[in-house]
């Protein structure tokens, strides 16, 4: 019996009404909606060199402050045969990380800078589900919409910005033909572990003037942060903390105490919440000496005593 063809595969079960995966969900939109075909040969479409350095210009804040996480990862996975590759929004790579012994096969697969790897573009592919569907996801081989990708396998996580869109996506491309799914889940928690820390280091560089706070009691969250500026005022949040503590989900962020979303205690005036913030930093830069404090305040001993009672701050 003749054993039938990937493209045959991808065609019928994309066409099938009873087959309801996510994976076939899809190979049905790359099928339906984009009007591929799987047995296409052609390579993804390529951005000129002033296209993608224009890109990379728009997005040069972000691209500075992935690149340390992309050396790091790329340290852990590099020597296994792996490309660690950052695109946009869109799915064009902007930045990779790749030894000279596999850079010409994964340039020949079209895993490259400039390359446009959307679902729109090439069907089911690490790059372009993650980006379609907003979620960490794994491509192994053959579940690949394209014969001609089925010889990778793609662990992908998304990046919010912090205006809680989405901003690229994170990929680790294997060329290994021997490589396990079980492999490729330990690579995907690393990728997605590094997609949570560029996160983060975006979010506090776009707000340098604020105090970043952790918005959750689980210090496995890293990604779950909030702006606040100097009146406490909460002027910004990460994608998962806007999840996380109801707010909207994306664009223009309203600010608000921060104390409301984290639920502490607000029973001081705001008179009373501004003094006792002098007051304490007052004493922080006293290294606690109550008499300095007091002069650099400029009110007496017992005065500041008096007050620091009032105000529930303790002698340090």
């Amino acid at each position: 019996m003749t054993q039938r063809s990937h493209a045959d595969i991808v065609a019928e079960r994309s066409q099938s009404a009873s087959a309801s995966s996510a994976l076939t969900a899809s190979w049905r939109r790359s099928l339906m909606r984009y009007g591929l075909d799987p047995g296409a040969g052609r390579r993804p479409d390529r951005l000129s060199h002033a296209e993608l350095a224009e890109r990379r210009l728009l997005m040069e804040q972000f691209l500075t402050c992935a690149a340390p996480q992309l050396d790091q990862l790329y340290t852990l996975v590099g020597l296994s045969g792996c490309n660690v590759l950052l695109t946009d929004a869109t799915g064009v790579v902007l930045d990779q990380r790749v030894s000279d012994a596999d850079a010409a096969q994964f340039r020949d697969w079209g895993l490259w800078q400039g390359a446009d790897w959307s679902e729109a573009a090439q069907g089911t592919n690490g790059i372009g589900t993650c980006l379609a569907e907003g979620r960490q996801i794994t491509i192994h081989r053959d579940e690949h919409f394209h014969t001609r990708n089925t010889g990778m396998s793609c662990m992908d996580a998304p990046i919010w910005g912090p205006d809680g869109r989405l901003l690229a996506a994170l990929d680790v491309s294997s060329a290994r033909a021997d490589q396990t799914e079980r492999y490729n889940r330990l690579i995907g928690a690393q990728v997605a572990q590094t997609a949570r820390a560029i996160e983060a280091v975006y979010f506090r560089a776009s707000f340098p003037k604020a105090r970043i706070v952790l918005a959750s009691d689980d210090p496995a969250e890293a990604a779950t942060l909030l702006a606040v500026d100097k009146d406490d005022l909460a002027i910004g949040a990460t994608r998962a903390a806007r999840r996380a503590l109801g707010l909207e989900r994306e664009g223009d962020f309203r600010p608000r105490p921060a104390a409301d979303l984290l639920g502490r205690d607000d029973s001081l005036s705001g008179f009373d919440k501004a003094e006792r913030a002098a007051v304490a930093r007052a004493l922080a830069r006293a290294e606690g000496n109550v008499s300095a404090a007091a002069r650099a305040l400029g009110i007496g001993r017992a005065t500041l005593y008096r007050r620091m009672a009032r105000l529930g701050l303790g002698e340090r």
